[in-house]
């Protein structure tokens, strides 16, 4: 082999950012000769590895391929040399993608313990809807992602663990909705303004259908990509939204409604690829969770 280890690096930058720029910015190398090594990589290869415009820059098949070798060599020189170096400290990278909501409310903690516990990892959080998360594992651009199950996303070829059970609530200020004191039916809701999140989530997916089964059309009054504002517009009376259970907190001026038929339960689940390796850092994170 010809081929200089060092455009294979610059390969896999580029690969996992999907972008040239970012990929100079942390190689600590100028955005020209990123272009040129992938340039020059291209050609003893004899295959285009990127589709570039000017807006976005994606795999070919060739390139895919490429990054599903090229990721797990990397990694292993990578925990090779830490090995080496007698330190015994875990260095590397722990990519991992999930939606605002779950890093704010449930994932954020085990972020801050496995980041005290191997300081030297890199940790690149995404952040995405939890049908992005499952696109974005499925292109190899994170080792890890924690999502909403059910996702119609998430295929066979995904392993799965169970990290957290919840339920979706209904919640509303009740000096501007006095519904605390009564069951509910779902046909009731539509009654008054839901505010939920937008067409594109699993949540939005989950309600339709759940609505659906009752043969009840959900249409809601206001669709935004964060249960957080949801949630403020639903205390200043806006309407009433539909969140995880695990985003309440006591004292608050929102009270959750009374269903007479509750909702399906769903579940946070950590899910991997089954043809990618994952790198130590990612192994170790998910130890974090074998006692869940």
């Amino acid at each position: 082999m010809d081929i200089n280890l060092e455009l294979y690096k610059v390969f896999y930058y580029v690969a996992t950012t999907l972008s040239f720029s970012e990929a100079s910015r942390q190689l600590f190398i100028s955005q020209s000769a990123v272009s040129q090594s992938i340039k020059t990589l291209e050609k003893k290869l004899n295959h285009p590895l990127f589709i570039r415009s000017t807006k976005k820059v994606l795999l070919t098949p060739e390139g895919e391929l490429l990054l599903q070798h090229v990721k797990p060599a990397l990694q292993l020189l990578d925990e090779g040399e830490s090995l080496l170096s007698g330190d015994n400290l875990l260095k590397g990278q722990l990519r991992i993608a999930a939606s605002d909501t779950i890093c704010r409310y449930f994932l954020i903690d085990y972020l801050q313990k496995f980041h005290q516990t191997y300081p030297d990892v890199r940790i690149k959080v995404t952040n995405s809807t939890s049908i992005g998360c499952a696109e974005l594992l499925e292109k190899g651009q994170a080792d890890l992602i924690v999502c909403n199950c059910p996702n119609s996303r998430l295929g066979s070829h995904f392993q799965t663990r169970v990290l957290k059970e919840f339920h979706d609530v209904f919640v509303a200020n009740t000096n501007y909705f006095p519904v605390h004191t009564v069951q509910t039916e779902l046909q009731e809701l539509l009654n008054y303004p839901i505010l939920m999140l937008s067409p594109k989530s699993t949540t939005s997916e989950y309600l339709r259908e759940a609505f659906t089964a009752h043969n009840l059309k959900l249409l809601p009054e206001v669709e935004l990509n964060s249960n957080d504002l949801l949630l403020d517009l639903a205390r200043i009376g806006l309407g009433i939204a539909c969140v995880p259970d695990y985003m309440l907190k006591e004292n608050d001026q929102l009270t959750p409604l009374m269903l007479k038929e509750p909702l399906p339960g769903r579940q946070l689940v950590l899910a991997q690829h089954d043809s990618l390796t994952v790198s130590q850092a990612a192994e170790r994170f998910i130890e974090m969770f074998t006692s869940i």
